[in-house]
């Protein structure tokens, strides 16, 4: 056990300081972004160095559904292998004995990786980067919304009550007191990832009601993927403490804004460590733009990972806080591509379609990968955007079924994201929709039961 224990990360080591491990969680992400995986007791955990999952948690829908993406030989349910990947390592502090998550790597029993884990598929487009000398980092920003408990579906989802005992209020973005009124949560939130040793560059409140934003430093793609990964679970633990739910949904609640993950992105020169969007007087460098133009191009077809729901698109709204456009602009954030006011060494460009609902390793891949694309194509973006980027064209794509449709037509994308992630990740999409077409809404039955 003490072999165990060293391999672990300091913030991991400092939880458990004189205390007893009592069981370990071994997990990995699923498309969606859920959890997956085993938990068992420490003593067994240190003797394994490898653990076993069928492959058909990456064929199941966000209802527990099967997508229809079997291979030639059938639906038959191989294991894939496990491997812990201890600098992942982190405390589990809201559970009621001492336990740590730890992500493993995923490979096939060849020992080749599982090209559908979304782990892997970010770990691939990073890959691509550095085979060229290049370092992808990426800054994501986290908006969420702390809402009551809701435990009928058929009810409309409502801010939660504050301590003040009044429901959270709208439109008070970046107000101090309005995040004063959920105050309990968000020290549980802090307090839940100082345990975690997970790093919070800033929290805000943002203009829906309960809305909530959290701010990452940037870093490396995958362990900031991680660090969402680990956040989304450690939030809705910290709200359920407290009588509420935390949702990442694009769009919970009628009215209000939606839910977005911003991602900031920039490239280094592995060699130099010098940012490729400036070049040495500190101006702006065709990088740069061939990064954007890449985003511009190629967004449309990656919009499925990165709004992966039906509800993702009722974020895509004309002024409210949701760029519905591929234009870019300086500090314009209207825009969906925005370049944030920055000394040259940090020129970075923020992608403003992501939906918080996308799984954080998928989302950011794509994103990377829509950019890897056109640094490597040589395209010049369109010109600055100037003014208000919402009188400006739509540039995505309106629901889920075609933007699925636009995955799967897109070569350039389907070859860095991997064939056989795209091949299965639209064939799930595609039941999830079919799925969602047997729903009859509200809406359908206030205005078409007696009028058609």
């Amino acid at each position: 056990m003490r072999e165990l224990i060293e391999r672990l990360p300091p913030a991991a080591q400092t939880y458990l300081d004189g205390r007893t491990l009592d069981e370990v969680e071994c997990i990995v992400s699923d498309l969606p972004g859920i959890a997956r995986g085993k938990a068992m007791p420490a003593a067994k955990f240190a003797k394994q160095p490898r653990f076993y999952l069928p492959n058909s948690i990456f064929f199941q829908t966000i209802t527990g559904d099967w997508a229809d993406a079997a291979t030639d030989d059938g639906f038959t349910e191989p294991d894939m292998i496990l491997t812990p990947d201890f600098s992942t390592a982190t405390a589990a502090p809201w559970t009621g004995d001492w336990t740590i998550q730890v992500i493993h790597d995923m490979s096939l029993q060849s020992g080749a990786p599982v090209p559908v884990a979304p782990r892997n598929v970010l770990k691939r487009v990073v890959g691509l980067y550095e085979a060229r000398g290049w370092k992808p980092v990426v800054a994501p920003e986290m908006e969420f919304y702390l809402v009551a408990r809701n435990t009928d579906p058929a009810r409309d989802i409502e801010p939660m009550m504050g301590r003040s005992g009044r429901p959270a209020a709208a439109r008070q973005a970046y107000s101090v007191t309005a995040v004063d009124e959920y105050g309990p949560v968000i020290d549980d939130i802090y307090d839940f990832a100082e345990a975690q040793g997970l790093e919070i560059d800033g929290i805000t409140q943002e203009g829906g009601a309960g809305q909530v934003e959290i701010n990452l430093r940037h870093g490396n793609p995958v362990k900031l993927a991680d660090e969402i990964f680990y956040f989304k679970r450690l939030i809705r633990e910290a709200a359920l403490r407290h009588g509420c739910f935390a949702t990442f949904m694009a769009k919970p609640i009628e009215g209000e804004p939606g839910s977005a993950m911003h991602i900031h992105h920039s490239v280094l020169d592995i060699d130099t460590g010098a940012n490729l969007f400036s070049d040495a007087t500190g101006a702006e460098t065709e990088a740069f733009g061939h990064f954007i133009a890449g985003l511009q191009t190629y967004l449309p077809s990656a919009i499925a990972l990165l709004a992966p729901y039906v509800n993702s698109y009722r974020r895509y709204v004309k002024d409210h806080a949701a760029p519905i456009n591929l234009q870019w602009g300086r500090d314009n954030r209207t825009t969906g591509l925005r370049v944030p006011v920055s000394d040259p060494d940090a020129r970075r460009v923020e992608n403003r379609l992501a939906g918080m609902d996308c799984n954080p390793y998928l989302g950011i891949a794509a994103s990377l990968a829509c950019g890897y694309i056109g640094l490597t194509e040589g395209r010049a973006p369109s010109p600055q955007y100037i003014g208000d980027a919402y009188a400006a064209p739509e540039g995505i794509p309106k629901g889920l079924a075609g933007a699925i449709e636009l995955l799967r037509a897109c070569e350039p994308l389907k070859e860095v994201l991997g064939p056989a992630f795209t091949h299965v990740y639209s064939a799930v999409k595609d039941a999830e929709y079919a799925e969602f077409l047997q729903v009859i809404s509200p809406w359908e039955r206030e205005h078409l039961l007696l009028n058609v």
